[in-house]
């Protein structure tokens, strides 16, 4: 799924590409919920998101992949705090994020 794994059967914990890659998806997912709260709507911030992840080979489950990832990682991280009102926002903040993605893909 990730060009920079695509020697190793496992993601290994302290590599740099991976941990990249997970702290601009948070970073990007953040946003989103911010614009959603704002704006009612996410718009990309860097509109060759589309054209990279086409070039990857990025299809519609990857994003299905990392959205489970990265909820399971927040929600490790809150622990107690964790809530079905969380859950709902990062899930509608990611789902978002990736239809934007998904649409400059086309």
């Amino acid at each position: 799924m990730f060009s920079f794994l695509k020697d190793s059967n496992e993601v290994p914990q302290d590599n740099p590409s991976v941990n990249a890659h997970a702290e601009k998806v948070f970073g990007m997912v953040r946003d989103a919920a911010v614009q959603l709260q704002a704006k009612g709507e996410v718009v990309l911030g860097d509109s060759t998101l589309g054209i990279v992840h086409t070039q990857k080979g990025v299809v519609g489950p990857h994003f299905t992949v990392v959205k489970e990832a990265l909820l399971k990682t927040i929600k490790e991280v809150v622990g107690d705090k964790w809530s079905e009102e969380l859950s709902v926002a990062w899930e509608t903040a990611y789902d978002e994020l990736a239809v934007a993605i998904i649409k400059e893909m086309s």
